[in-house]
C-alpha cells in the first residue's frame, strides 16, 4: 500500500481558524427591527395604500381628462398622394393635400402639434439596433462594423450618413397650420425648435466638426429613402441642422408600441394667437411623402394641450385606480376571513 501523506498540524503548529471574526457584523448580532404583525397593522396597510392609490389615480384621470385634444386622421382625405407614393418611382414627385376643420371651442395655452402613425411597428430587434451610435456623436467612424445593415453604403462605397433602418424610415410630412379668419388666411406660426430632449440634443447627438456643414458631411450620401442630406433638414436655422435636427432626434427615439405620436411643432403664442388657438375654420397644408398603405398604417395630426401631468394618457391613472381598487378588496376580504375565524374562536395563542 502507497504511504498517505498527513495532513494533520505537526506538534507546535496552530491550524488557522475558520471561524469569522467576533463583530457585530459577521457574527449577526446587529440590531434588527422585526416587526410583529397584527391584523390592526396589516388592515391599517392594505387601506392606506388603497385609499392612497384610489386618490392618486382619480386626480390622474380627471388630470388627463381635462386635456383639450383634436385628432384628425388624413390618411383617406390624402388618398391620391397616397397611391402616388406608393409607386417607389415617384419618389421625387410632390404631393400636396389640403384638410379642413372646425374648433368649435378656445384652446387656450400651449398647443402642441403631433403627427401619429398606427401600425407602424418600431420595437422590431433588428430595426432598434440599426443605427450608429457613435456616427450620430460626430465620429469619423467605420459603419460597416456598426449594425446599421443594409443601410451602411451604397454599391460604389459611398457611406451614407446617417445610417441604418431608422434613419432611413424617418417621418417626412411636412404639416402647415393655417387659420382662415373671415375672407383672410392666417399662417399659424410654429416653433419646429425645443421640441427634443435636452439630454438627446446636448449629449447624444452632435454633428461633425467642420468650418461649414456641407463639408462636413463631404464623401457621404442621403439615406435611399430621404429627400435632402442631413445637412439640409432646415435650410431656414443652421443651429438645427444635420443630427442635432429637432425632428430627426425624435424620430430616433423609437416607440415601444405600434400606435404612437411624436411632437412635431408648438403653436407660437404671438399675435392673434397668443392665448392659443381661438375658435373658427382652419386647414391642414399636407405635403405628403411618408406611405404607408403598405403595411396598413393611418397617419394622424394631433393638435393638443398638456397638464402638470403630460397629455392626454389615463393610463398612469387607471393603473393606480386599479391597484388602489384591489389593495381596498384585498382589505374588506382579509377582515371577513378574521371575524369569521373569529366567531369560530380558532385563534392559537404562541
Amino acid at each position: 500500500m502507497k504511504n498517505k501523506t498527513s495532513v494533520l498540524p505537526q506538534e507546535g503548529e496552530t491550524r488557522p481558524s475558520r471561524c469569522p471574526d467576533n463583530s457585530a457584523f459577521k457574527q449577526q448580532k446587529l440590531p434588527a427591527w422585526k416587526p410583529q404583525l397584527t391584523i390592526a397593522s396589516v388592515l391599517s396597510c392594505f387601506f392606506l395604500i388603497g385609499a392612497f392609490c384610489l386618490a392618486v389615480g382619480v386626480c390622474l384621470v380627471l388630470s388627463a381628462n381635462s386635456v383639450r385634444e383634436i385628432q384628425i386622421d388624413y390618411s383617406d382625405k390624402c388618398s391620391d398622394c397616397s397611391k402616388l407614393r406608393e409607386n417607389s418611382s415617384n419618389w421625387n414627385k410632390e404631393c400636396h393635400c389640403s384638410v379642413n376643420f372646425t374648433l368649435k371651442e378656445d384652446i387656450l395655452g400651449d398647443v402642441f402639434m403631433y403627427y401619429g402613425l398606427q401600425n407602424f411597428y418600431q420595437n422590431h430587434r433588428r430595426y432598434v439596433i440599426s443605427r450608429s451610435d457613435a456616427q450620430l456623436l460626430g465620429r469619423n467612424v467605420n459603419i460597416q462594423k456598426s449594425y446599421c445593415a443594409p443601410f451602411t453604403t451604397y454599391q460604389n462605397g459611398t457611406p451614407m450618413a446617417p445610417c441604418g433602418a431608422i434613419a432611413n424610415s424617418m417621418f417626412n410630412d411636412t404639416i402647415e397650420l393655417f387659420y382662415n379668419l373671415n375672407s383672410y388666411v392666417i399662417q399659424v406660426p410654429l416653433l419646429k425648435t425645443g421640441n427634443s430632449w435636452w439630454t438627446d440634443k446636448n449629449v447624444k447627438f452632435r454633428n461633425p466638426e467642420s468650418h461649414n456643414l456641407s463639408s462636413a458631411f463631404a464623401g457621404t450620401a442621403k439615406p435611399p429613402y430621404w429627400n435632402k442630406p442631413v445637412y439640409l433638414l432646415d435650410e431656414e436655422d443652421e443651429r438645427n441642422n444635420g443630427y442635432i435636427n429637432d425632428d430627426f432626434i425624435i424620430w430616433m427615439r423609437v416607440s415601444a408600441f405600434a400606435t404612437f405620436r411624436n411632437l412635431y411643432r408648438r403653436v407660437r403664442r404671438v399675435r392673434q394667437f397668443a392665448d392659443g388657438l381661438p375658435a373658427g375654420n382652419y386647414t391642414f397644408h399636407i405635403s405628403y411623402n411618408f406611405p404607408v398603405t403598405r403595411f396598413k398604417g393611418r397617419k394622424h395630426v394631433i393638435l393638443s394641450t398638456v397638464v402638470w401631468s403630460g397629455g392626454s394618457n389615463p393610463f398612469l391613472g387607471i393603473a393606480y385606480v386599479v391597484s388602489g381598487a384591489a389593495a381596498t378588496l384585498t382589505g374588506f376580504v382579509i377582515t371577513a376571513i378574521h371575524l369569521k375565524l373569529r366567531k369560530k374562536k380558532t385563534y392559537f395563542q404562541k
